[in-house]
């Protein structure tokens, strides 16, 4: 008899890859192919939203087709969250790219809307921030500047929802449109206390309600995929958002723990349980999971720009080949060179929050080159999680929680050693790795696995986690505050009031 196994759709910011998964959380087989971005002006980032739904029935068919004994018991969807689409409900095309979650154009709108004096309401409801990050004012700028397309959602010719529903509606044939709440809490219309999309956010940002999708568990029988598409009726039984995902698989399970994915961005978790913990620090408060009806909450802070920015050395500097180079070159940089870069390439997110940063190397001089770069670049980044951390361990320690005292992360830029062991240093607190680097699709396998009985519950799960290395900070206390202070001469030469 064929062992029983899950398949993972994670659905990333700049790949998409299905991964099987068998009871034991070991890797059967998997999938990867990268996925464009598309820049048509400054600060606006899409995605082919057709592309994305062909490149997830590839994946998947790879991967059916690697392990034709393991044929999988059900599916678990992850994705990247605040991106979101507009689609015909009859044709099923989309109206537009995908706006994706890094996206700045409706900075201005924002701005407005401030302006207004609704953010108070709009955090309170939301837990978030009045930002461009958010799904809300992505779906107002599409169906404002798309032809027909407000006329389309007021007539109820429109579906909208973040790329988990996108791909659940592609799936089951267009019969299924759903999201769960932890994708709902990421778009600015849904109330997370009371956990339904909100009338009154719905009428400030001018979304129809008839657009969005319903909101379920983050376990439960969300249909079945169309076997006409990938040659399978699997039972879809498991949602959740990348970094709310990435945190289950990291079985950062119990309030206080804490968990860093260095992906295109950084995004750091905090678990708060039942409790739905306001920031002092403009952290974002949001759903961890809703099982049963039942939600649990997280503190959350994240960085647009950390494995993206290693792909601006890459791609638009050229000074490196592969991620891996900067390793090297970060160990072989003078590190004495000055050199500072702050990589608010798409604006500054938590806990600064500012959408008119921009990025910023100041230092140099005739001395530094493409290692001086490359180390500043990985620095840049830990810097940046240290703010948050710093962000975090404040609001613990005013809730009188005991602050957290280990990190786990995960994640690409996870691999480099240099920069895990400089982030040890900045945090002055050990870094844990998991040896399971597919972290967020395996969150998304233990929420599918449950749904079903593979698992007996949250316990078993945590107990397949299993830890890479540990990274012990081991730079002086002067040395770390000068080069904090350092950092925040750069950062204040970035910000928009600089």
């Amino acid at each position: 008899m064929a062992p029983t196994t899950i398949l993972a759709l994670d659905q990333g910011t700049t790949s998409t890859r299905a991964i099987l998964f068998d009871s034991s959380s070991k890797v059967v087989s998997s999938s990867s192919r990268p996925l464009r971005q598309i820049y048509p002006e400054a600060g606006w980032v899409e995605h082919d939203a057709d592309a994305i739904f062909n490149d997830v029935i590839t994946v998947i068919r790879d991967v059916l087709q690697q392990s034709p004994a393991s044929f999988p018991s059900a599916l678990g969807i992850t994705n990247q969250r605040e991106t979101v689409l507009v689609w015909d409900r009859q044709t099923g095309e989309p109206v537009a790219n995908a706006i994706v979650w890094q996206d700045r154009r409706t900075a201005a709108h924002c701005h407005e809307l401030r302006n207004s004096g609704v953010e108070a309401e709009i955090t309170r409801k939301t837990g978030l921030l009045l930002d461009p990050y958010f799904s809300a004012t992505k779906i107002a700028w599409i169906l404002d500047n798309v032809e027909g397309g407000r006329q389309g959602a007021e007539n109820g010719d429109l579906l909208a929802g973040t790329v988990d529903c996108w791909i659940l509606w592609k799936l089951t044939g267009g019969r299924v449109h759903l999201t769960d709440a932890t994708n709902a809490s990421r778009t600015m219309l849904f109330d997370i206390h009371r956990g339904v999309w909100d009338e009154n956010l719905l009428k400030i940002f001018n979304v129809p309600i008839s657009l969005l999708p319903e909101v379920g568990d983050c376990q439960g029988q969300f249909g079945v995929t169309d076997g006409d598409l990938i040659g399978a009726e699997i039972p879809i039984t498991g949602i959740a958002g990348d970094q709310q995902a990435a945190a289950y698989g990291q079985a950062c399970l119990e309030p206080g723990s804490i968990k860093a994915t260095f992906g295109t961005g950084c995004f750091v978790l905090a678990n708060t349980g039942q409790v739905a913990a306001v920031s002092q620090n403009r952290l974002l408060t949001t759903v961890f999971t809703q099982v049963d009806g039942a939600r649990r909450y997280a503190l959350e802070g994240s960085l647009f720009m950390a494995g993206a920015t290693i792909q601006w050395l890459r791609d638009n500097l050229g000074i490196i080949a592969d991620a891996s180079d900067t390793e090297t070159l970060a160990a072989a940089a003078d590190p004495n060179s000055g050199v500072y870069l702050v990589p608010a390439f798409q604006g500054l997110g938590a806990p600064h929050w500012d959408a008119d940063a921009r990025a910023v190397i100041s230092g140099l001089s005739r001395a530094a080159g493409k290692a001086e770069i490359a180390r500043a670049a990985l620095e840049g980044v830990a810097f940046q999680t240290m703010d948050l951390m710093t962000a975090i361990e404040d609001d613990f320690a005013r809730a009188g929680a005991v602050p957290p005292k280990l990190l786990r992360v995960d994640g690409g830029m996870a691999r480099n050693n240099w920069f895990m062991q400089f982030l040890a240093d900045m945090l002055d607190m050990p870094i844990e790795r998991a040896s399971q680097q597919e972290a967020t699709a395996l969150g998304a396998a233990f929420h599918a696995g449950l749904a079903i009985g593979l698992y007996k519950d949250e316990a078993q799960c945590a107990a397949l986690w299993q830890s890479d290395q540990m990274f012990e900070p081991s730079m002086r206390a002067s040395e770390r505050a000068a080069k904090i202070e350092c950092w925040a001469r750069a950062l204040a030469g970035a910000r928009s009031n600089g």
